[in-house]
């Protein structure tokens, strides 16, 4: 299975993954899904979302122990970050079978779609309107770099955009949601254990930042005279890391955009996106509005206008307790650990009963081509997986 969807998506000289949602590389990842689910004898699905669905008993009884994770990557991500846990997921039910285990729940495996936010800029977008956090108008407003709307992609890929929305009786007949995910970390690398359990999510967000300048001429404008956007964008850079880093929190602008954009040309616009989180909602707001005064206060002495639009917020989540702690038992107590990543399980948390697994990460590098996990460590987590749905689905 790996080597058949490792190619796919790969690009040539960075070795990193595009595989973007309703791209000619998705629709590839969601064509092996399918294979996957059809050479197992499992019952296919596509959700109205666009998420896909491979049931092993009847996907309408209720109750049902449900795993996966997502196939979409970031730019030049990594192999693991998402893949891992539908493979796993493969994989594990693959030893239940082997095993002779009997389930007397119905099993389910997903490929949640545009997990990752890389195209449209919203991340768990699939997930989101599953769980109706995500309205139709909201998603039907998203654009790419290029302008094209989700819709128009949808249709591009074959799909109906006018079918998207809540789906309550799906996610009733849910009875818990297990996801296995390489940790975007090296917290188990301080332990002798290959799996660990998820306790939290912390909370985080993305916010827009508009520096708002006087494009000019670079070798004509004194100094004095110019009203530099990207003077006051390289401050609030440097002001996120110190705030973060004296609050325990996290804060990265990943990403920018200038105009126009030329070298010998002073910016009249640049624009930046902050990734921050942090252990609590508290701190996180706080490191938040200390980076927008900082940038306001910059921009005041460089006459420059800063505005500041929150593009997403998700709140923390607390994996259900109780399932968190049964995990942890029927894998003879592996260590419970907290992540800053957000996942398609943390949008379910709200609905249903959810939990995670990690697979250890040698180097804690994600989201990225460097992204790694030994083959001992990934049969340590398909094996504790399989474990954990015999404990949920067949007893």
């Amino acid at each position: 299975m790996w080597r058949d969807l490792a190619p796919i998506g790969r690009h040539a000289e960075t070795g990193g993954y595009r595989r973007y949602a309703w791209t000619g590389a998705d629709t590839d990842c969601r064509a092996w899904f399918q294979a996957q689910a059809e050479a197992r004898g499992l019952t296919y699905e596509l959700d109205r979302n666009g998420n896909q669905w491979a049931w092993l008993g009847d996907p309408t009884a209720g109750d049902a122990v449900v795993t996966g994770s997502h196939l979409d990557s970031v730019p030049d991500g990594g192999a693991f970050d998402g893949p891992l846990g539908v493979v796993s997921s493969f994989a594990a039910l693959d030893q239940l079978r082997a095993r002779g285990a009997a389930p007397t729940k119905p099993l389910a495996i997903v490929n949640f779609g545009d997990e990752e936010g890389a195209r449209f800029g919203l991340a768990c977008v699939g997930s989101r309107l599953t769980a109706g956090q995500l309205g139709p108008e909201q998603a039907h407003a998203l654009r790419d770099a290029d302008g094209v709307t989700l819709p128009r992609a949808m249709e591009r890929a074959g799909y109906d955009p006018e079918a998207i929305g809540p789906d309550p009786e799906r996610l009733a007949r849910i009875g818990a949601f297990v996801e296995l995910h390489i940790e975007q970390g090296r917290g188990l690398n301080d332990t002798s254990h290959p799996v660990g359990v998820a306790s939290a999510i912390w909370p985080h967000g993305r916010w827009r930042f508009d520096f708002h300048g006087e494009a000019n001429h670079a070798g004509t404008t004194r100094l004095d005279d110019r009203r530099d956007p990207m003077l006051t964008y390289a401050n609030t850079v440097l002001a996120a890391r110190k705030k973060a880093r004296l609050a325990g929190a996290l804060a990265t602008f990943g990403k920018v955009g200038v105009e126009p954009n030329g070298v010998n040309a002073i910016a009249g616009l640049v624009r930046g996106w902050l990734d921050s989180r942090a252990p609590d909602e508290e701190t996180l707001a706080a490191v938040v509005g200390e980076i927008e005064r900082a940038a306001v206060e910059r921009g005041r002495r460089d006459g420059v206008d800063v505005r500041v639009t929150r593009e997403s917020f998700t709140p923390i989540v607390e994996f259900a307790h109780d399932l968190r702690d049964q995990l942890s038992g029927l894998l003879g107590g592996v260590p419970v650990l907290p992540t800053g990543a957000g996942h398609d399980a943390g949008i379910l948390s709200a609905s249903v009963p959810t939990a995670m697994l990690f697979v250890r990460n040698p180097t804690g590098v994600s989201h990225s081509p460097a992204e790694t996990a030994g083959e001992d460590d990934c049969l340590a987590g398909v094996a504790a997986l399989a474990q954990v749905l015999e404990g949920l689905a067949c007893h």
